[in-house]
C-alpha cells in the first residue's frame, strides 16, 4: 500500500513538471511570468509582444512580399518604437485573441478590438486607436448629411448586415434600399453606379477605395459607431498608462492620422 501511494505522488510530480514545462513554453520562453508581465517587464525583455491580425484588412494581412502589413501592424510598431524595444508581431485570429492575452502569450492586443461589458470583465483596455463605424457613404459632390437626406437617393446594403437593420430603421420611405448577398456585391453595385450610396462599414469603404482609386466613398453620416481598442492584462494599469500617453501624442502629432489615411483612405475623426 505504501509502494502504492509513493508511486502515485512520484507520477503526480512527473505530471507537474510536464504541466509546468507546457507552461513556460506557451509563453513564448521570454522567462517573463504571468505575475511579472507589465510596462517592467516588457522594457527589461527589450520586447513588446503584440497580437495582430493576419486576415483582416486593411487592419492586419500578409502583403506580396509576405510581411505583415495594416493600421494595427503599424500601430504595433509605433507603440514598441515609443517604448524603445523591438516589436514582435504574433499573428492572431478573432477567436484567440483574447485568449493569447489571458495566458501571456503577448502583452498586448491590437487586432481590430471592440469594447464590450463581457470583454472588460476579462482584459483591461487602452483609450481607442482606431475608427471603426458603420455609416452611409458617397461621393463628395452628393450632399447628404443625414437620414432624411436620403429621399430620392438609392443606397446599396448588405443583406443582414448591422448597417441593412438600422437603416431599415431610419430611412425615409422615399429612399430606395438595394440588398447584395454580400460586401463584394455591395461594393460592384457601387463601383458600377447601380446605386449612389452605400451603407457599410469604414472598412469596406476602405476597400472600395483600394479597388478604385477614383472613387473616394466619403462618409456622409454615422450608423452605429463600434472604435477599436488595445486590449492590455487585467490589472496592468502602468502598461495602460504609458499605452495611452503614446496613444495621445501620436495624436497630437498627426502620427496617428496619417496611419488612418493610409489604410482607411480617410484622417483620424476629430471624436475619436
Amino acid at each position: 500500500m505504501i509502494r502504492r501511494i509513493g508511486t502515485g505522488l512520484r507520477r503526480r510530480s512527473v505530471l507537474g513538471a510536464m504541466a509546468a514545462a507546457v507552461l513556460v513554453a506557451a509563453t513564448g520562453g521570454f522567462g517573463i511570468t504571468a505575475e511579472a508581465a507589465g510596462l517592467d517587464a516588457v522594457q527589461k525583455a527589450g520586447v513588446l509582444r503584440v497580437a495582430v491580425p493576419q486576415d483582416f484588412p486593411p487592419f492586419g494581412s500578409v502583403g506580396p512580399d509576405m510581411a505583415p502589413r495594416g493600421y494595427d501592424v503599424d500601430m504595433a510598431r509605433l507603440i514598441g518604437d515609443a517604448l524603445g524595444v523591438k516589436t514582435e508581431l504574433v499573428p492572431v485570429t478573432s477567436a484567440n485573441r483574447i485568449p493569447y492575452l489571458t495566458t501571456d502569450k503577448v502583452d498586448l492586443v491590437i487586432s481590430s478590438l471592440g469594447k464590450n461589458p463581457e470583454r472588460e470583465a476579462v482584459i483591461d483596455f487602452t483609450n481607442a486607436y482606431a475608427p471603426f463605424y458603420n455609416g452611409v457613404f458617397g461621393p463628395a459632390d452628393l450632399k447628404i448629411a443625414g437620414a432624411a437626406d436620403l429621399a430620392g437617393h438609392t443606397v446599396g446594403v448588405t443583406r443582414g448586415a448591422i448597417e441593412d437593420l438600422e437603416l431599415s430603421k431610419i430611412a425615409p420611405a422615399e429612399a430606395t434600399i438595394r440588398r447584395y448577398e454580400d460586401n463584394n456585391g455591395t461594393i460592384q453595385a457601387f463601383l458600377s453606379g447601380q446605386v449612389e450610396l452605400v451603407a457599410t462599414g469604414n472598412v469596406v469603404a476602405a476597400a472600395i477605395l483600394e479597388r478604385n482609386p477614383r472613387t473616394r466613398p466619403e462618409p456622409k453620416f454615422l450608423i452605429k459607431n463600434s472604435p477599436c481598442y488595445i486590449g492590455v492584462a487585467k490589472g496592468e494599469t502602468a502598461l495602460v498608462a504609458k499605452v495611452n500617453e503614446i496613444i495621445a501624442a501620436a495624436r497630437a502629432d498627426g502620427r496617428l492620422s496619417k496611419i488612418s489615411e493610409t489604410w482607411l483612405g480617410a484622417p483620424l475623426p476629430a471624436d475619436l
